[in-house]
């Protein structure tokens, strides 16, 4: 008897396992593995890092692209007009802000990194101290150049002229634009998928190199590090909940009884886009917020509301340069800043968006990447923590939209409040 043509074999034994298990199960896999290679094979190990070196230079490379088709997607797609747009603007600005200079305070005020003694990649680099010649630097020349060098304050330049340009064309061309956004920005994210598909490989590398050359000295600074990101983001969850008390109608623990599952959710998948969803329909049907602002919070916002990303970079840039003896100063902190606000514009949709948009960061004030390798064994848990801040953000601006009056019966069918929806 023959057997018909069918589809091609699964998968079978470790390989199917391996390939079931999600990836921070498969990084902690990586993590245990390099702890224990790199102590039994000792300096021997040092050249097991080489897979993070790789996708390091892979994720330089595909970044400033990503973003470029991230924020011109973005602004594209986005439905917003008038006052209340503009009113939004401003506040998912000042929270991004907010973040990243509680993130800069605690980092500096804890110095997490200071007396680490680094893995070996040379000498502390070069750091500019003139942030005036560092922007000027940023404005571009041309269109190629700030995608070679990695200046992500010119490639967001670039992206906002064309996303704006882009708005302003008839209907028909404006499509056209947005499927042409779409589907570069989909290919470029299929690409990243398969570099993320490589990150446990490159955890263990790194770990075990560091372990077999350094010791176990580095992981208890990563701790503290970790202790200190978790003090900063419930810092500004704090803020946030503040805010609301002060801006709106809503009762912050009401809000958190209302908004448990989104928050539960944002940690569970790591991505603020799969709970967009949720946060919208808890806040319509749980907090009670007007459709109009639940839209624009929960919809349009999370589009551009990356408080918890942001706050990571900031923090990850001071914590590399404290480890390498490399201080910044105010004048570069500042450039963290600028960079950190503008590499944040868009990232919601992109999977590991901290480790990519950081590679930007560290570009910036010309920090070395290859240190972003040895935040790869924390940053799988840092993410979710971090994805609940930016739904908490978006909350937080829904709920100061709508104000300190509550909607009441009969108002949403007298007042026009149009739907924003945003393509998935």
């Amino acid at each position: 008897m023959t057997s018909s043509p069918s589809a091609p074999p699964q998968a079978r034994g470790v390989l199917a396992f391996w390939t079931r298990l999600p990836l921070y199960a498969q990084i902690l896999v990586g993590l245990l593995l390099g702890l224990v290679v790199g102590y039994v094979l000792g300096p021997s190990a040092k050249p097991l890092d080489w897979p993070a070196r790789l996708i390091l230079r892979v994720l330089g490379a595909i970044a400033p692209v990503l973003i470029l088709t991230a924020v011109v997607r973005a602004l594209i797609t986005a439905d917003m007009h008038g006052r209340l747009a503009a009113r939004m603007g401003s506040l998912l600005l000042l929270n991004t802000l907010v973040a990243i200079l509680v993130g800069l305070g605690v980092a500096n005020l804890l110095r997490p990194g200071a007396g680490m003694k680094p893995p070996e990649h040379g000498a502390a680099p070069d750091v500019k101290a003139d942030v005036v010649t560092q922007l000027l630097d940023n404005i571009p020349d041309s269109f190629v150049r700030p995608f070679v060098e990695n200046r992500v304050i010119a490639v967001v330049m670039i992206a906002i002229a064309f996303g704006l340009a882009a708005r302003g064309l008839a209907e028909p061309q404006r499509r056209q634009a947005e499927q042409l956004a779409t589907l570069g920005f989909d290919c470029i994210l299929r690409i990243l998928h398969w570099v993320l598909a490589l990150v446990p490989l490159a955890v263990f590398g790194k770990v075990a190199s560091i372990v077999g050359v350094i010791g176990f000295e580095p992981f208890y600074r990563i701790g503290w590090f970790v202790l200190a990101v978790l003090l900063a983001l419930c810092i500004q969850a704090s803020y946030y909940l503040v805010r609301i008390r002060a801006g709106s109608w809503v009762r912050p623990v009401e809000l958190l009884r209302h908004m448990r599952d989104a928050l539960v959710m944002a940690f569970s998948t790591a991505s603020s886009t799969a709970t967009m969803p949720v946060t919208y329909r808890r806040l319509r049907s749980g907090v009670g917020l007007r459709e109009r602002s639940a839209s624009l919070g929960a919809l349009v916002g999370s589009n551009f509301n990356n408080d918890g990303t942001a706050l990571y970079e900031a923090m990850s840039a001071l914590f590399v340069a404290q480890m390498i003896g490399a201080e910044l100063s105010v004048f570069q902190q500042v450039l963290v800043i600028l960079t950190s606000v503008v590499a944040s514009i868009g990232a919601a949709g992109i999977p590991e968006a901290g480790l990519v948009t950081m590679t930007l960061v560290f570009s910036a004030v010309h920090l070395p990447l290859d240190y972003i390798a040895l935040l790869l064994t924390v940053d799988w848990f840092l993410d979710r923590c971090r994805t609940m801040i930016n739904v908490l953000g978006d909350v937080n601006v829904a709920c100061l939209l709508d104000g300190k009056q509550r909607e009441q019966p009969g108002e949403s069918e007298e007042v026009a409040a149009p739907v924003v929806t945003v393509p998935s």
